[in-house]
C-alpha cells in the first residue's frame, strides 16, 4: 500500500463538500485521479445533474464489487467541515462515514491492478451518490449491473456484517383549529394531541419492542405567532433488527399512536410510512466468508461478526439480488457528529484487508 497516497487522497476528499445532492465536484476530482492512474472510468446518469463513477471490466463478469458512497451529511458548520489530523486520527465531514472507506477501496483497487492486468480483473470499483438521502445511487447502480457479491465500505470498526438492519421512515401528523393563545387549553390542540401522540409511541416501543432503535426528528409547526398552531408533525427513524416483522410492527404502531389520540380529542391523526427498507441475514459460511475470516486471521484482527444496526445501501444491494458484506473502517458512533474522525491506522488496515481479501477470494 502506499500509505503517503492514501492519506493525501482521503484529506483531499474530505476537503471537497459533497453532501446529497451536491457531489459533483468530487466526482469530477476522482474521475481525474483515476485517469491519471490510466484507469477508464465511466459515469452512470442517476438523474439530470447527478452520477455514479464506475470502474467495471470491459466484456468480462464481475465477481465482487467494492462500493462506497462518496455523499455526507450537510456541515454541521460550513467554517469548520475540513479535513485535519490529531494524534493519528483523521478528522473532518465525511471521515468515518464513508470517505475513508471509499479511500481504502480505490487504494486497494490500486494494488489490485498492479497484480491483475485490468482485463483480468473481474472486480468493480463503484463509488456512488445519494446514501444519505434516498440512495438512489446504489438503486440506479444495480439497474445497470449485476454481480454476486459486494463489499460495503461503511463505518463497522472493521468487523464484519453479514447481517443489516431494516429502516422505516415515518410521520406522524395532526391536524386541528387555528385560535387564539389563550384558548390553548380549552379547545383542540394539535400540537398537544401531537406530543401526546409521539409519548405514545415511544412508550410503547420502549415496553413492547424494546429492540427498535428510534429517532424522533424534525417536529415542526406553522409560524403561529400569538396562536395555537392548527397543524403539527414529526418525523421518526426506525432501525430493526434483520429478522423483525416490519409489516406487523407498522400496523401496531398505527394503533398505537392514531385510534387511542382521535378518540380523546377528536383531532385527525395520521401515521405515514414513507420508506420501508428490509434487512436482511446472509449465511455465516461459504467460500467468501471463508476467505474473509482466513485474511482477518492472517491480518491478526479479531473475527467478531454482527449486525450492522442502520441501513445503507446494503439493503438497496440486497434487494436487487447482491449478497453485500458491510465492512469498513471507523466507528458509526462518530458519524454524522460534529467532530467525526477515523483512526487513519485503521484506513491503512482496511485498504491492505480490501486488497488481500479479494486476491485470495480471486485466486
Amino acid at each position: 500500500m502506499d500509505e503517503t497516497r492514501l492519506k493525501k487522497l482521503l484529506l483531499r476528499m474530505i476537503d471537497i463538500y459533497s453532501p446529497s445532492g451536491k457531489e459533483e465536484d468530487i466526482l469530477v476530482f476522482l474521475k481525474n485521479f483515476l485517469k491519471r492512474r490510466g484507469i477508464d472510468v465511466q459515469f452512470q446518469d442517476v438523474d439530470e445533474h447527478r452520477h455514479n463513477l464506475i470502474v467495471a471490466p470491459k466484456g468480462a463478469d464481475i465477481a465482487i464489487a467494492l462500493i462506497g458512497h462518496v455523499d455526507t451529511v450537510s456541515a454541521y458548520d460550513l467554517e469548520h467541515y475540513m479535513a485535519g489530523e490529531h494524534d493519528g486520527d483523521i478528522i473532518g465531514l465525511g471521515a468515518a462515514d464513508m470517505k475513508a472507506g471509499c479511500a481504502a477501496m480505490i487504494e486497494a483497487y490500486l494494488n489490485l491492478l498492479d497484480d491483475f492486468k485490468e482485463p483480468s480483473l473481474p472486480v468493480a470499483l463503484c463509488l456512488v451518490v445519494g446514501e444519505e438521502e434516498t440512495g438512489d445511487g446504489a438503486v440506479r447502480l444495480m439497474k445497470d449491473f449485476t454481480f454476486p457479491w459486494a463489499v460495503i465500505g461503511e463505518p463497522t470498526n472493521l468487523c464484519p456484517c453479514f447481517e443489516s438492519y431494516g429502516y422505516v421512515e415515518s410521520q406522524i401528523s395532526t391536524q386541528g383549529k387555528r385560535q387564539h393563545a389563550s384558548m390553548a387549553g380549552r379547545k383542540k390542540n394539535a400540537v398537544k394531541s401531537l406530543l401526546d401522540s409521539l409519548i405514545r409511541f415511544t412508550s410503547y416501543v420502549e415496553s413492547r419492542r424494546p429492540e427498535l432503535i428510534y429517532n424522533i426528528r424534525d417536529l415542526s409547526t406553522p409560524p403561529a405567532g400569538f396562536a395555537v398552531p392548527e397543524y403539527g408533525e414529526a418525523w421518526i427513524d426506525i432501525h430493526l433488527p434483520p429478522d423483525a416483522p416490519i409489516g406487523e410492527i407498522i400496523s401496531e404502531l398505527e394503533d398505537v399512536v392514531v385510534r387511542p389520540e382521535v378518540k380523546k380529542s377528536g383531532i385527525p391523526v395520521l401515521f405515514r410510512t414513507h420508506t420501508i427498507d428490509a434487512g436482511y441475514t446472509l449465511p455465516d459460511k461459504g467460500r467468501v466468508q471463508d476467505c474473509l475470516k482466513e485474511v482477518f486471521a492472517q491480518m491478526d484482527l479479531p473475527w467478531q461478526p454482527g449486525p450492522f444496526p442502520s441501513h445503507s445501501d446494503a439493503n438497496h444491494i440486497f434487494s436487487a439480488g447482491t449478497k453485500p458484506v458491510i465492512l469498513g473502517p471507523g466507528q458509526l458512533e462518530n458519524a454524522h457528529a460534529q467532530d467525526e474522525s477515523v483512526p487513519y491506522s485503521q484506513v491503512v488496515q482496511a485498504a491492505v484487508l480490501y486488497h488481500e481479501f479479494i486476491r485470495r477470494l480471486l485466486s
